[in-house]
């Protein structure tokens, strides 16, 4: 007989999905009109937001509102209506990279998130099936690697700015919880590369970074280009934070998670649909928890995680 897995041990019932893009939201100072992918349950009311912010990869269309359709689709598909922005790092954008925030744009990505929360009324209309139908009370953030720096600073994190000693805050207090997938860590542990290219990662601070989150980590993510901590580096954002944080640290996992960027991504060396699965569910249910407290979601997940012959990772909170 064979041993159960995680996925017999998580039944679904996926609701069909509608999606509109390019939404295109004016913003006024931008380098460009901000253009989101909207992704929504065909059917409820009352449904939570979820921000979605793409990585800094390799790729040219994952990084932008076309990318992170096994997130996007998940979520949207289990009751969230999901708004991925293309942010300025993204390539399809191919902008000029003497601007001093190129190339990672980190003030224009955490800029861009507020920016839709403010025009959700201007989203509404776009997406006429969306009418009404939003809970602007239930507001969550996700980011993979550099979409998780943005959602670290939308929770709460602080830098100082490289150029002129000044505290940057983009704490954004309409957002409730949210989820670090494969995020920097400690601004004392970069390469010299990302010491030298990326120096605002040099002074993150995670001690203010309040609201609820869950960090995602893969044990074999040690991203030695940006860190010479090896993979605990991505563990950072729980560790050097205030509670309430939890941490899922996934086996043999690397950056991409088990290939959470897109199906099929060639770039994914970690291919894993089980542990995609695992991402998936785990964070969809941290945060149905965290905006519904008393929901049992989380508790379920974490049972579904552990309760297999060879778990795919461990989860501990604080």
């Amino acid at each position: 007989m064979s041993e159960p897995t995680f996925a017999a041990n998580t039944p679904s019932a996926p609701t069909p999905v509608l999606s509109v893009s390019p939404v295109v939201l004016p913003a006024p100072g931008r380098a460009v009109d901000l253009q989101v992918r909207v992704s929504a349950p065909v059917t409820g009311s009352e449904l939570p937001i979820l921000l979605l912010s793409h990585g800094h990869g390799r790729s040219n269309h994952l990084s932008s509102l076309n990318g992170y359709a096994p997130l996007a689709n998940y979520f949207a598909a289990h009751g969230f209506v999901v708004i991925q922005p293309t942010h300025l790092d993204s390539k399809t954008l191919t902008l000029d990279s003497n601007d001093p925030d190129a190339p990672l744009y980190w003030r224009a990505r955490a800029e861009d998130m507020k920016r839709i929360l403010d025009q959700l009324d201007a989203i509404e209309r776009a997406v006429a099936a969306l009418a009404g139908r939003l809970d602007r009370s239930k507001v969550a953030v996700v980011g993979h690697s550099m979409g998780g720096h943005t959602a670290s600073l939308l929770l709460g994190a602080r830098h100082t700015d490289p150029h002129d000693g000044t505290e940057v805050n983009f704490a954004e207090p309409r957002i409730k919880a949210g989820v670090l997938l494969a995020a920097p860590g400690r601004g004392d542990a970069l390469s010299k590369f990302a010491a030298e290219n990326y120096s605002f990662f040099s002074t993150i601070d995670y001690s203010r970074m309040t609201t609820p989150a869950l960090v995602v980590a893969g044990d074999k993510d040690d991203s030695p280009h940006l860190t010479v901590a090896g993979a605990d580096w991505h563990a950072d954002p729980y560790f050097l934070s205030p509670s309430p944080k939890s941490l899922l640290t996934l086996f043999d996992a690397g950056h991409g998670l088990g290939g959470v960027s897109g199906y099929d991504v060639a770039e994914t060396t970690d291919e894993n649909p089980e542990r995609v699965a695992a991402v998936q569910l785990l964070t969809w249910a941290y945060l149905r928890t965290a905006l519904y407290p008393g929901d049992s979601a989380w508790q379920e997940a974490q049972n579904a995680l552990t309760g297999v012959a060879r778990p795919l990772g461990r989860v501990e909170s604080k």
